[in-house]
């Protein structure tokens, strides 16, 4: 990764009609900090430069977080609810999944798949905890779209998870709908 010069971010935030108070204001910084660092008066620290790098993207719209993607609120089931009844939630909303929660807390995940792999013929009887898989991701609001992607090239789903609490889900087809 190169890392831009003062000059770069003082050319950067210029193209995009920000004033140095409004790109201190979105990357949660001083204005004062952002003339020191586009004079190069001072190096700011990495944390520091990427969050000016950040708001910088976003004033020109190239990231997506997950707070713009995510589908809210969750529809989910109890760990302690039959499948039958996981299914059935399923089926009336149009899900191949269902995220598992229990006090506003995700415990799992649980779909089609899941439940095609018990061999037993009692299968709707049993309680979600004992066929939903626990391999699940979270992610805070604020994550990246490329991040989101990432997990999502390895998981069906990722729920979107804000101060321990479950507010959001994201599939491929949330991505796909803010991308196309």
């Amino acid at each position: 990764m190169e890392l831009p010069t003062p000059e770069d971010l003082r050319e950067r935030r210029t193209e995009l009609g920000l004033t140095q108070s409004e790109l201190a204001e979105r990357a949660e910084v001083s204005q004062p900090l952002i003339a020191r660092i586009e004079g190069g008066d001072v190096d700011p620290r990495l944390s520091t430069l990427r969050r000016i790098v950040n708001a910088l993207d976003e004033a020109e719209g190239g990231i997506l977080r997950a707070r713009q993607l995510m589908n809210s609120p969750v529809e989910s089931v109890a760990p302690d609810d039959s499948v039958h009844q996981a299914r059935r939630r399923m089926d009336e909303e149009g899900f191949s999944q269902i995220p598992v929660v229990r006090d506003g807390h995700p415990r799992g995940l649980i779909g089609y798949t899941d439940i095609r792999k018990v061999d037993e013929d009692n299968v709707g009887d049993l309680p979600v905890a004992e066929v939903m898989h626990e391999n699940i991701t979270t992610v805070e609001p604020d994550a990246t779209l490329a991040e989101i992607d990432t997990y999502l090239n390895h998981h069906d789903a990722v729920l979107v998870i804000e101060e321990g609490r479950t507010v959001g889900i994201i599939t491929d087809a949330d991505i796909a709908s803010h991308v196309s």
